[in-house]
């Protein structure tokens, strides 16, 4: 018996094998980025790049993985690498500290990817990195929001032209068009409505929106999921 013996039941060993030779990259390890990166790491991804340049605190308890009691404090690329370790000792890891930007994309974006997953909450470091992924053909999947949800029902994939009813979405078509980016981005998204109580919609802009327990690690295994399909049935060279 093997770790990884109900998913070779699934897909194969030679599905196994494609996916422990695949290199996938999660820019942003939040809610929506720490559970991509559970849900990948138990799929059988073999090399994983982590990108987040910001430490676990008490706050984010309750939705992302890598966020214990025992961990607050710590750089969330350092806390959630550990996890990875103790899910699968042979994953090979490349902890990145860091926060994506114009000055750091091209260290960050130093390979070959198979895949990568957009899970940044920040809007400019967003369309940079698609811009990025698809001047250097790289795969990528990008998270729209996730925030401000309490009803999963609403999670769909699709290209990021074809969504609605997400204010986050509406933002990046439009700055994507500008960009001269019309379609080919897949992108995770809800057409939950938004939970804004009068409160919420009393506080300041630049305060942080609420989030839920269920919604945004269900954004970032939906996905895992789809990434390790996609990469599954990828045509090779």
């Amino acid at each position: 018996m093997t770790r990884f013996d109900r998913l070779e039941r699934l897909i194969g060993q030679p599905g196994l094998a494609r996916l422990a030779d695949c290199s996938v990259a999660v820019f942003g390890l939040g809610g929506v980025g720490s559970f991509a990166v559970e849900g990948l790491v138990r799929g059988g991804i073999g090399h994983l790049t982590l990108v987040d340049y910001d430490q676990v605190e008490l706050s984010n308890i309750n939705r992302q993985i890598e966020a214990l009691e025992e961990t607050i404090g710590q750089p969330k690329t350092t806390a959630l690498a550990a996890r990875c370790r103790a899910i699968n000792p042979a994953v090979s890891l490349d902890p990145r500290p860091l926060c994506y930007s114009q000055e750091t994309a091209e260290a960050l974006l130093d390979r070959p990817f198979d895949y990568v997953l957009d899970c940044i909450d920040q809007v400019t470091a967003k369309l940079h990195l698609i811009e990025q992924c698809r001047a250097k053909h790289l795969p990528v999947i990008s998270s729209m929001g996730a925030a401000n949800k309490l009803d999963p029902g609403g999670i769909q994939v699709t290209d990021l032209s074809e969504t609605h009813s997400c204010g986050l979405a509406r933002i990046m078509r439009k700055e994507l068009r500008r960009r001269g980016i019309v379609n080919g981005v897949t992108a995770v998204y809800s057409t939950a409505p938004d939970l804004v109580s009068e409160q919420t919609t009393q506080r300041s802009r630049s305060e942080p929106l609420g989030s839920s327990s269920v919604v945004p690690p269900l954004f970032g295994l939906t996905m895992a999921g789809t990434v390790l399909q996609a990469l599954l049935t990828k045509e090779e060279p």
